[in-house]
């Protein structure tokens, strides 16, 4: 039976990363377009908008930390259970 929670394997930790990596990108271009174009006046704003390209920064190189480590590990010797994520494929 599986572990439950995002990190049950090392696979799923690489694919939590890679989904942070995708949504922070995607929020640090949402708003540096409002950025750019809507001229926001809010004081919280200068303070705010860069917070997704620091959390795409992190993710980047978490993900490139977990997945060199991912890659790292041996496979698994023939005849021994596949994991999950290899059944799914």
């Amino acid at each position: 039976m599986a572990e439950p929670g995002p990190f049950r394997s090392p696979a799923s930790a690489v694919r939590f990363c890679a989904r942070l990596l995708c949504w922070s990108l995607a929020a640090a271009m949402a708003g540096a377009a409002v950025d750019a174009f809507g001229e926001p006046r809010a004081g919280w704003w200068g303070a705010v908008w860069p917070l997704p390209w620091w959390i795409f920064g992190a993710a980047a190189l978490a993900w490139a930390v977990l997945r060199a480590r991912e890659k790292a590990d041996p496979p698994p010797p023939p005849g021994c259970a596949r994991g999950d994520w290899e059944q799914a494929a």
